[in-house]
């Protein structure tokens, strides 16, 4: 029989009747022959009141501390789903991420996982169970309790799967399937049957909060087929699967945006390659992730650097900004915290000239200013006014034909 891992969270089991719905699903899965292992997360909203309660306490809750009151959410979830299963005729048995032997890191809030002990696992599904697991979250070689982070259930689920040597994952989530753009957006964006994993990787780093970025990467580095899917309907979602020959025919796959975003500007400093290491390893070091750079050259001694961040950093990073600018003695430094990142994404790009062109000059027949550019060979990203997003999006998604 074929192992197949189901995950659900958020709103699908944000009550008894989502639960039962979830039990009915997993049930049937079971009872078309495949053995079932489900990775659950808190119900829908339980993870931001138990950070919500830490705070009333301390506005900054220790780590350790704060990963022992979060885990408990999904320990809620997986208890109920086994006693919803069970009385629909099925057996099923629950495990935390101890009980199973998921290792982590040490790193408190946003663990990485290390390995797996499917001993456990392998044994309840020999006994013919239903096995529901805890996801989000870890244990240390001490024992110490850790989280992965937001959307870390997706990153247990991929794990588990690889793990077991899974047929397939299945993610269960509020929406139906992966959209060529965000339909909030642009109304006319349909779903896609099939995405590459580079594809996934450069929309869920742009904006697409579909999927956690670090399952995606964890799947595509053991071809680890991905079911995105809808908890609430039998219909077909989306295949997140390896690149096939096929799927190049299609020049551009989707339109990502995001709108936390803030700009930061160092202007005409001496170009050295000792300036800019010093300037993003002290970003760096205060835990900023950089995400779009551009430098422009005003001779070949000077140079003024840009580059964004998301907004919740925003003010820490200008301030470190203007303190590196009085080192480098730097004309002025400067910030914007009204940029969106729009960018446009698709493996066919790789083997097909003018992409760029095109995207250009659509944005300038809309009036689209664009600030700043970053590209990969399947990805363009521009940096334009916030104001402006959501019509450089539907201007896009329009010119390719989505």
């Amino acid at each position: 029989m074929s192992i197949i891992v189901q995950k659900y969270g958020g709103t699908s089991m944000a009550n008894s009747e989502c639960v039962k719905n979830v039990a009915e699903k997993v049930v049937n899965a079971k009872r078309k022959g495949h053995e079932v292992v489900v990775v659950v997360s808190a119900p829908a909203g339980m993870t931001d009141h138990l950070v919500n309660r830490a705070k009333e306490i301390t506005e900054k809750p220790s780590g350790r501390e704060l990963d022992m009151i979060l885990a408990t959410g999904e320990q809620i979830s997986i208890s109920l789903l086994a006693m919803a299963i069970k009385a629909l005729g099925e057996d099923a048995i629950s495990f935390t991420s101890a009980q199973v032997g998921i290792i982590t890191d040490n790193n408190h809030n946003k663990a990485k996982i290390e390995a797996i002990n499917t001993d456990k696992l392998l044994k309840a599904l020999g006994e013919g169970k239903i096995v529901i697991i805890a996801g989000f979250q870890g244990v240390t070689k001490d024992l110490e309790i850790t989280t992965l982070g937001r959307g870390g259930s997706d990153t247990s689920a991929v794990a588990i799967a690889v793990a077991l040597k899974a047929t397939e994952v299945e993610i269960y989530t509020d929406v139906d399937g992966i959209y060529t753009a965000d339909p909030r957006v642009v109304p006319n964006a349909h779903k896609m049957d099939y995405i590459t994993f580079d594809e996934m990787l450069e929309m869920a780093g742009s904006g697409a909060k579909v999927l956690h970025l670090r399952s995606v990467e964890l799947a595509a580095k053991n071809n680890m087929p991905i079911h995105l899917r809808s908890s609430f309907s039998e219909a077909i979602g989306t295949y997140v699967i390896d690149e096939e020959e096929k799927m190049e025919h299609v020049l551009v796959r989707g339109v990502a945006h995001t709108t936390n975003n803030a700009k930061i500007t160092i202007a005409n400093i001496e170009n050295t390659s000792k300036n800019i290491a010093l300037i993003f390893k002290t970003i760096s070091d205060a835990n900023i992730n950089v995400d779009v750079i551009t430098q422009n050259y005003i001779n070949s001694d000077r140079s003024t650097i840009s580059f964004t961040v998301a907004q919740e950093e925003y003010d820490r990073a200008l301030e470190l900004s203007k303190d590196l600018g009085r080192k480098l003695k730097a004309d002025e430094v400067y910030g914007n915290e009204n940029v969106a990142k729009v960018c446009i994404i698709g493996v066919g790009m790789k083997s097909t000239s003018g992409v760029a062109a095109r995207v250009f000059t659509c944005l300038a027949d809309h009036n689209v200013d664009i600030d700043m550019v970053s590209t990969s060979d399947i990805n363009i990203t521009c940096v334009v006014n916030q104001d402006d997003y959501a019509k450089a999006v539907i201007a896009i998604h329009n010119e390719f034909e989505l």
